[in-house]
């Protein structure tokens, strides 16, 4: 191998970030396979030298030492062996120097594929190495190419794959756009080792604030969570380790400046920046911003709120197809739903006009009720007597008549008061149409509109008569 054939195998490590130790072992395959094309098929040939310095080769092959050769390939006899060792015995083997002075065409074509699987190799393990343990990390790169949709970017050690259902929706990318993505997997197969970015994934939001947000990047802010619709609305919880640090001041910068870049980079993007609180019913009532929330009923164990908002504050908590609601539970783990003040009115004088069936109800029992979380009869009908007496503090008496006349009323056994009332307002309206005291001024105004239409015929009669003479 000629000094040209070792500048070459040095550039081709510099151009493929590969050690030259790698491209050295890949030509010693390289020469043993091509050797073998030129040897006899028999002969074990196991080892190739290359010398840096000169560029020689050698090429090695291990035979036996017998008394008597019978397979030239296999076999060396014991004064030849004694040349190359004095201290070999019979039954040894020994390595014999088997270089071919010239590989043929087809020789030099199975070494070429040898270097070219060798490299590969290399550089899939290179690339797998490189990015295995970068999952989740940011990268930025630049567009080499688009297929069908899907992009190939190149991050520096590797042509990474942006595929189309990891791009937010409108986004559109073209030869030479820079691009900055996370890497949600990185995978290995016998061809190449395969790095796949996603520009949908909340951790690409967390990470670009990582990179802009100084306190941030130094752990004074954390990001405790990110909801996100990508290319739509992102929501992020944010609190400070340090009491005078404002972490919400902290994102969003001096005029908006550092919040600006992480919306530029997505394209328009809207991110609602909140503070995070350890008090779960202040951290869901933060999350519902810009929407102002009155009150909020936490149920931890079922996992649900149910926030109030005034009534020109709806729509606002609601969000553009109910995104700010969906994004705000996605950041708190909870379930949400949202009422406004009079929606929350109206059911409760629905639910008092209910309990005010129950026989014996009046505005303290059903105070006690409603606080107890007894909302219908079916709620009571869950308690039971012995809860109704136990966690309500109800005397005996009245909790059996409730739970009796709850039951009935579920049956269908027996109709709630306040149903019979609505029933009996339609016969009420029709006994007040039917009756005889508001028919007579009814004749009356008709009396009197009756004159007048006379009079205005008269005057008909009257303008009339030009027109006939005519």
């Amino acid at each position: 191998m000629s000094k040209e054939s070792q500048d070459l195998l040095r550039r081709i490590a510099n151009e493929r970030n590969i050690a030259l130790e790698v491209l050295e072992d890949a030509l010693e395959a390289a020469l043993i396979s091509a050797s073998k094309k030129m040897l006899d098929p028999e002969m074990e040939v196991t080892r190739a030298t290359t010398d840096p310095e000169t560029g020689d080769y050698r090429v090695f092959a291990e035979k036996t030492v017998v008394e008597e050769v019978d397979n030239e390939a296999l076999e060396i006899s014991l004064p030849e062996a004694r040349m190359f060792d004095l201290d070999i015995k019979l039954g040894d083997t020994i390595e014999i120097d088997v270089t071919p002075h010239d590989f043929g065409r087809i020789a030099a074509q199975n070494a070429k594929q040898v270097v070219t699987q060798r490299i590969r190799e290399a550089e899939r393990e290179m690339v797998y190495e490189r990015y295995c343990n970068k999952i989740g990390e940011l990268v930025s790169g630049t567009v080499q190419q688009t297929e069908r949709g899907n992009v190939i970017v190149d991050i520096g050690y590797a042509e990474a794959y942006l595929p189309f259902n990891e791009q937010p929706r409108g986004e559109r990318y073209h030869y030479g756009d820079r691009v900055r993505a996370v890497i949600t997997e990185v995978s290995q197969s016998h061809r190449d080792a395969q790095v796949l970015l996603s520009r949908k994934s909340p951790e690409l939001v967390k990470k670009l604030f990582e990179q802009e947000v100084t306190e941030v990047r130094d752990g004074t802010v954390v990001i405790k969570g990110v909801a996100r619709e990508p290319g739509k609305r992102s929501k992020i919880a944010v609190m400070s380790t340090n009491l005078d640090v404002d972490p919400v001041g902290a994102c969003v910068g001096m005029k908006g400046s550092r919040v600006q870049m992480v919306v530029q980079e997505l394209k328009g993007e809207r991110i609602d920046i909140i503070p995070y609180s350890n008090d779960r019913s202040k951290f869901v009532q933060n999350s519902l911003k810009p929407a102002e929330v009155e009150s909020v009923d936490l149920n931890e164990e079922d996992g649900r709120a149910t926030l109030v908002v005034r009534d020109d504050q709806l729509s606002l908590a609601i969000g553009k197809g109910g995104l700010n609601a969906k994004l705000a539970s996605e950041l708190t783990g909870l379930e949400i739903d949202i009422v406004s003040v009079s929606e929350l009115e109206a059911s409760e004088r629905e639910t008092r006009e209910m309990l005010m069936s129950l026989p014996g109800a009046d505005e303290d029992l059903i105070e006690t009720l409603m606080s107890g979380g007894v909302f219908s009869y079916e709620d009571i009908l869950d308690y039971e007597v012995e809860g109704l007496v136990e966690t309500l503090n109800l005397d005996q008496n009245t909790a059996e008549s409730l739970y009796e006349a709850s039951r009935k009323f579920v049956a269908g056994e027996e109709t709630p008061s306040y149903l019979l009332e609505e029933e009996e307002k339609p016969a009420d309206i029709d006994q007040k149409v039917e009756g005889e005291p508001e028919q007579e001024p009814v004749a009356e105004e008709s009396s009197e509109k009756e004159e007048p239409s006379e009079a205005s015929a008269e005057e008909n009669q009257e303008t009339e008569e030009p027109t006939s003479v005519g």
